[in-house]
């Protein structure tokens, strides 16, 4: 219970549903309780009056006497009736409050739980599987939504019966009471070894679960690799390997399960044997009537569905331990890089990198060695250099993915970290390397950064960003949804409508990393002559293989394992006949040939 404790905020804020819930579960098991006593009355009532009804035998009275007693008897059935209908009417009570107050709590977790992971930062995603993060929001709020609903109610349930029903038989008679709840301790002590397995074993399979929504998640997204390479089978064994580890752990807690039913039985067998033995005998003394030991008989199996759904309650409330464990895991996990509060001041673009090293907190690469460079407002820096050399980390640092391991970064003098970070990041037009498109409309992909943007500034950044034919070509326009993670679309549309997604919002900083490397020539220097007139009053950093004679870079830095090995402007770069030189005249024959 102490993983569950954390629910008890969500108690709390419900607390008149689940009070008025408890209240509507011991009225209707008082009107339940009330049955047997009536069919105590009656039964009572036809055995006192056999002996009389056989001393009327051949009078004139005798059918007389037969219509006062069926009519008590037809009073006492309608009677239980009514009672019946009372407790069906509390039951339902019961239901829309703790049944729905468990929906209610089931919606604000998984709010809670989402919201939670769009604070954590960059590195927790690369930490942790997608199928894993979906599995915990899905699978483990669904395992303690039983805990909160069908378990707390049949839990309260179980309670309120127990003290009516055993207050009730206690009333009649103690010894016959006590006899007819001694095998009940075994019950208990078979419930506490049996719960502690299940706990085990579901979380274990709930971490099974989490892999196998991982492993289809994988394929899914990769389907396109999967089939080029014609991996299906091999995919189908892996995944049915996956699937019979899960079958065996949930048979495995299945066969523990299923102790409980036939246990049950068992006891409350024995319970109805003893109380028909023992209550026999005391009403042969006199201690009790006949209608006493159906009363007793009707109590104890009135005990079996509560009695039985102990285990049940066990096994739900050990499930939903297993999985907000798994829960309270992340919820538990703060975010590295924290928003600060302070008053928003407008970015004029001044960025400046002071002897910056940055090392991946989950691999210990270190990515970047004492950078140090200084824009100005206005100015633009392309960052040239090899695969693997520290260009994109420069771009996360920059919009905070991650903080640096040594140095400082400082946006118009004032250390980033101090600044707020969702106006940060709002006024940082970022285009990185993996462009990501939502399952959306092409006219909701490009206004994701700006909400309230009109379908005339769409189109005008569409156009901007040369997707805008593209666009009109297909089959609705702009809104033509472009399936998950854009797959409808081409490499190079994705990265024009990621333009201009940038672009729409009208930053003040622009990081474009690689954004041009699927697009052809033609496309390419339509789309520089748009950002040669776009970056004329903004601070750029351009990150990318190639160089762009179309746009004039204040600053050019040539990283090679996250060291600046070279730096200057264009022809200063030249003159050193190093990286830059190099790559200068392979592109230039390249262009050449292909003239």
């Amino acid at each position: 219970m102490k993983e569950l404790g954390y629910l008890n905020k969500f108690f709390l804020r419900y607390r008149w549903r689940f009070l008025l819930g408890v209240v509507f579960v011991s009225v209707s098991n008082y009107f339940r309780v009330l049955q047997p006593q009536m069919i105590r009355e009656a039964l009572d009532l036809v055995v006192e009056n056999i002996g009389l009804f056989g001393l009327f035998q051949g009078f004139s009275m005798q059918p007389e006497l037969f219509k006062v007693l069926g009519r008590s008897l037809l009073y006492f059935g309608l009677l239980v009736i009514l009672l019946a209908l009372f407790m069906g009417i509390f039951m339902y009570l019961m239901r829309q409050t703790i049944i729905v107050m468990s929906r209610l709590i089931e919606y604000d977790m998984r709010k809670e739980i989402f919201a939670h992971y769009e604070r954590l930062n960059f590195a927790f995603y690369k930490r942790n599987n997608t199928g894993d993060l979906m599995s915990r929001i899905t699978e483990d709020v669904s395992k303690v939504r039983m805990y909160l609903g069908p378990a707390v109610l049949y839990g309260i349930n179980l309670i309120s019966l127990f003290v009516l029903v055993i207050y009730s038989m206690v009333k009649v008679n103690l010894e016959l009471t006590l006899y007819s709840l001694a095998p009940l301790p075994l019950l208990s002590v078979s419930i506490y070894y049996v719960s502690n397995l299940i706990n085990k074993k579901s979380e274990v399979i709930q971490r099974q679960l989490a892999t196998l929504n991982s492993n289809a998640q994988e394929v899914y997204s990769g389907i396109r690799v999967v089939k080029s390479y014609v991996q299906e089978s091999a995919m189908v064994g892996f995944f049915a390997e996956q699937s019979d580890d899960y079958k065996a752990k949930s048979l495995n807690l299945a066969r523990v399960d299923a102790f409980f039913y036939p246990l049950m039985i068992l006891l409350i067998g024995a319970s109805t044997v003893i109380t028909v033995y023992v209550g026999g005998l005391q009403v042969v003394q006199g201690a009790i009537t006949p209608g006493n030991i159906a009363e007793f008989v009707i109590y104890v199996n009135m005990l079996t569905w509560p009695v039985t759904a102990i285990g049940w309650i066990a096994s739900i409330v050990q499930q939903a331990a297993a999985s907000q464990k798994r829960i309270n895991e992340f919820l538990n996990t703060q975010p590295e890089i924290n928003n600060v509060q302070e008053a928003i001041k407008p970015i004029q673009g001044l960025i400046e990198f002071d002897e910056v090293d940055f090392t991946y907190p989950d691999t210990g690469i270190q990515a970047l060695k004492k950078v140090s460079f200084r824009l100005e407002p206005g100015q633009k820096m392309a960052i040239i250099g090899r695969t693997g050399s520290g260009k994109t980390t420069i771009a996360d640092l920059l919009t905070r993915m991650y903080d640096v391991t040594e140095g400082a970064i400082r946006i118009d003098n004032q250390n980033i970290r101090e600044r707020n970070l969702d106006h940060l990041r709002q006024r940082i037009g970022y285009v990185p390397q993996d462009v990501f498109l939502f399952s959306d409309s092409i006219a909701n992909n490009i206004a994701f950064g700006k909400r309230d943007a009109s379908r005339e500034q769409i189109e005008e950044h569409a156009r901007h960003a040369a997707v805008y034919d593209d666009i009109i070509e297909l089959s609705d326009g702009f809104d033509t949804a472009v399936g998950e993670r854009g797959v409808t679309l081409s490499g190079g549309q994705k990265q024009r409508v990621s333009i201009a997604r940038a672009f729409v919002k009208q930053p003040d900083i622009v990081l474009l990393d690689d954004c041009l490397s699927a697009v052809d020539t033609k496309t390419e220097k339509q789309i520089l002559g748009y950002l040669s007139g776009a970056l004329s009053n903004k601070t750029a950093i351009i990150i990318t293989h190639r160089i762009y004679a179309l746009l004039q870079f204040d600053q050019i830095i040539v990283l090679e394992d996250g060291a600046i090995v070279e730096a200057g402007t264009h022809e200063d770069l030249l003159q050193q006949r190093g990286y830059y030189y190099d790559l200068f005249e392979r592109q230039s024959l390249e262009e050449a040939e292909a003239e």
